[in-house]
């Protein structure tokens, strides 16, 4: 059981074990110290935790930027669940209008809840996926002219959406939003200042995005693409979402493969897990960061695109994803070493999130204070 939320007490906490800020830095033993108002007010190799503070961790804890999740769906699994699970925030790229404006964070999270930005209903043509899956009730809207894509797009921008989402899968020979109709939506988004995401996961519905203008991929495709249409991917300097694992199927050969290529060409890999699908679960998926790794990056690439990387997904509201004195601290304490075994973010001995500290007691349970 919880105890209820209350304020991180004004003396602060103190943090000590191996410190890794976050970006190309090398990690080093030290301390970082957090103030009552839940800002970083100081960390280093040469630091002592000041008189009278709580102190938490220890030699072989590791403290690090909390993740960032650039693709979920919390309706399967909300922000509290996250944050528990190492996530500072996490991006909503599928949503009821009512539950995306409930969750999105306006100034500050609730006590024990990760940051969300959201994008609200995917964008479709009619009958066009998810609305005759998993998205039936709510979770899609739709757009069969370049009118109707303006009119969508003025909805989503009342609503305060941060990114817009749009589905290019034909997949079972469901429509999908036509050329004119995705140029359009693009053009009437950016108008008003938003990003797109496209779900593209064939090489002829990424080309059409690249076409269309949008910002970012919001899967790593799982048809191998072309050396050409990779090349246009970097060029244009977009961006593409992992969610490896949840592909990690039938088409993961394809994923994997395609991401190998995207790295190698330059592109930015951002962290994202798809949450809702089999075999996710909220918080930290340390397969996920396998995959990365795999696909590349490493261990500390794969660190790097689930903290600084995911911050700069389009729409994030999550901070720049490092450690930095004078910014609200956003970290996580580790039992381990996160380069050696992944899996230690299964199980985060604290959580500190805009001036709420969750503290890990014996194993089973979070206790916020």
């Amino acid at each position: 059981m919880s105890m209820p939320p209350a304020p991180v007490p004004a003396r602060g906490v103190a943090f000590l074990g191996t410190v890794w800020v976050g970006g190309a830095a090398h990690p080093y033993d030290g301390v970082v110290v957090v103030d009552g108002s839940g800002s970083i007010a100081a960390m280093g190799p040469d630091l002592q935790p000041p008189e009278g503070i709580r102190v938490l961790g220890g030699d072989g804890c590791w403290v690090v930027p909390g993740l960032i999740d650039a693709h979920v769906h919390l309706a399967f699994g909300g922000p509290d669940a996250a944050l528990r699970g190492g996530v500072v925030a996490v991006r909503d790229l599928g949503a009821p209008p009512h539950l995306a404006h409930a969750w999105r964070t306006r100034d500050r999270p609730p006590a024990g809840c990760a940051r969300v930005s959201v994008a609200g209903p995917v964008v479709t043509a009619s009958g066009g996926y998810p609305s005759r899956s998993w998205g039936a009730d709510g979770f899609a809207v739709f757009a069969d002219t370049a009118e109707q894509a303006r009119s969508v797009v003025g909805q989503l921008a009342a609503l305060g959406v941060d990114v817009v989402k749009v589905a290019l899968e034909p997949a079972g020979g469901v429509p999908v939003p036509e050329s004119v109709v995705l140029r359009g939506l693009v053009d009437a988004a950016h108008a008003v200042g938003l990003p797109v995401t496209a779900h593209a996961l064939t090489a002829a519905m990424v080309e059409r995005a690249l076409d269309a203008g949008v910002d970012e991929l919001a899967h790593t495709p799982v048809e191998r693409l072309p050396a050409a249409v990779v090349e246009r991917i970097a060029s244009a300097g977009i961006a593409v979402v992992s969610t490896l694992q949840c592909l990690s199927g039938g088409v993961g050969r394809g994923a994997a493969a395609n991401a190998a290529a995207l790295h190698r060409a330059g592109v930015p890999l951002l962290y994202g897990t798809d949450l809702g699908n089999s075999g996710t679960r909220p918080g930290a998926d340390p397969r996920e960061l396998d995959r990365l790794a795999d696909a590349g990056l490493g261990r500390l690439g794969a660190l790097r695109a689930a903290t600084e990387g995911a911050a700069s997904a389009c729409g994030m509201r999550a901070g720049s994803g490092r450690l930095e004195v004078g910014a609200p601290a956003t970290l996580v304490l580790l039992g381990g070493s996160p380069l050696i075994t992944p899996r230690v973010w299964r199980a985060p001995r604290a959580v500190c999130a805009d001036g709420h500290l969750s503290v890990r007691s014996g194993g089973l349970r979070f206790v916020t204070r």
